[in-house]
């Protein structure tokens, strides 16, 4: 089996185990390993595909829907049985209310969804992820990982929105890659055969499904 092809099947079984995950008791030893497993293969996966060369549009579309997938899980599964107070509630409402926003802002603008891998993203998930089962004993750390997040989504709209303003296309260069990060050129219109034209300067991973 192709090295290259290794961040994709990491993506592939996190979204696997998270089925699992969502027919598993959440009190069983097998919810606590493949919550850990899960959560690890998600911080691995892109580190492997920077560390190969090989990142590529399909692999940072399954890293996104195995991210929507796990946290999906974790909320169906996790927030019913831990008391948290009604404010925390109403805030991770407004968090969601505001990642909603900004898809449909993403649909008006681009007409499809986007999911800007910012590091303050990255961020978000690491803490939530850590934090979540820290809950059963102090919501601090949760509501500092709601801090983060808010952060993370608040910015998330302004990467939309800041491109948006500037009146161009994004288009992903896969040819020319950044050894920490996707390289993207902003162009005024579509190249021919697929090919990017570039208008000089580069950003980090924005990636538009």
């Amino acid at each position: 089996m192709p090295m290259k092809h290794l961040p994709n099947i990491l993506s592939s079984l996190r979204i696997v185990g998270t089925v699992v995950l969502l027919l598993s008791n959440v009190s069983s030893i097998l919810f606590g390993v493949l919550y850990i497993v899960c959560g690890i293969s998600d911080i691995v996966d892109g580190w492997l595909a920077r560390k190969l060369k090989c990142v590529t549009r399909t692999g940072a579309l399954l890293d996104s829907v195995a991210d929507i997938c796990f946290v999906a899980c974790c909320v169906w599964k996790l927030l019913p049985i831990l008391e948290l107070p009604q404010w925390l509630w109403l805030w991770a409402g407004v968090i969601v209310a505001i990642k909603v926003v900004n898809q449909l802002s993403a649909l008006v603008m681009y007409g499809r969804c986007c999911f800007p891998h910012t590091l303050a993203n990255k961020w978000a998930g690491f803490l939530l992820f850590i934090t979540v089962p820290m809950t059963l004993w102090s919501i601090a750390p949760i509501s500092i990982a709601a801090i983060v997040a808010t952060f993370a989504a608040i910015h998330e709209g302004c990467v939309l929105a800041r491109e948006e303003s500037s009146h161009t296309r994004i288009l992903p260069s896969v040819s020319r890659l950044d050894r920490r990060s996707w390289t993207f050129h902003k162009t005024e219109r579509s190249p021919p055969n697929g090919e990017v034209a570039s208008a000089g300067g580069t950003m980090k991973l924005y990636y538009i499904i």
